[in-house]
Formats: C-alpha cells, sequence, structure tokens
C-alpha cells in the first residue's frame, strides 16, 4: 500500500513558477512509475508527466514539455513538479499518482492517488 500527499501549489501570475512535491509512504517507492495528472473543472483528468522507477525514463505531455520538469528522489520517497512560464490554462487541481510498471498517460491504470493540489494561474 502506497500512500501519497501533494504540496507546493497556491496562487501565482501568468509567467511565474511553482514546486509541487509529492510524498510516498509504504515500501517500494523506487520501483514505482510516479506520473503527475491534473483536472481542471468540468473536464477529464489529463496525464501531465512520468517518471519510471529504475531506469528514470521520463515522459511529458506536449502541452507541457520545455515548461515543467519532473524529478524524484528516491531517498526521499517524493516527486516533484517544477513548473515554469505558467500560463491560466495551467489552473487545475494536480495529483500524483504511482503504479507498478512502464509509464502510462491513462489515469484508470494507476494504482495510488494523492488527494490533489490547487494550481490557480491568474493575475
Amino acid at each position: 500500500q502506497v500512500q501519497l500527499v501533494e504540496s507546493g501549489g497556491g496562487l501565482v501570475q501568468p509567467g511565474g513558477s511553482l514546486r509541487l512535491s509529492c510524498a510516498a509512504s509504504g515500501r517500494g517507492f523506487s520501483t514505482y512509475t510516479m506520473s503527475w495528472f491534473r483536472q481542471a473543472p468540468g473536464k477529464e483528468r489529463e496525464f501531465v508527466a512520468a517518471i519510471v522507477g529504475g531506469n528514470g525514463m521520463i515522459i511529458y505531455a506536449d502541452s507541457v514539455k520545455g515548461r515543467f520538469t519532473i524529478s524524484r528522489d528516491n531517498a526521499k520517497n517524493s516527486v516533484y513538479l517544477q513548473m515554469v512560464s505558467l500560463k491560466p490554462e495551467d489552473t487545475s487541481v494536480y495529483y500524483c499518482a504511482a503504479k507498478n510498471g512502464f509509464a502510462d498517460s491513462r489515469p484508470a491504470v494507476y494504482d495510488y492517488w494523492g488527494q490533489g493540489t490547487q494550481v490557480t494561474v491568474s493575475s
């Protein structure tokens, strides 16, 4: 069993930056693929980025490439999402998720989810 807790959300102006953190409890963190998703009101949950356990392979959604960076610290059982050049359309609740195996952009295949953290980009 893995529990995930996100933090770091908030209100930021367009063009600003935020760093989200996700702390995991439970065993085997280093073996999990860790991903970030987001969901805006009235929209489906959307894949943002993933980092695979073991080989560290990373994938991003096209909408965030070049602006967002995912990383992990296995010693701290944590995964991070550094976001720069934020846009109003990045406004969402951001969720951390974990699964075994390879990276996947489909929310339904993830086993564990955090409670989410709100990111609002507005002037």
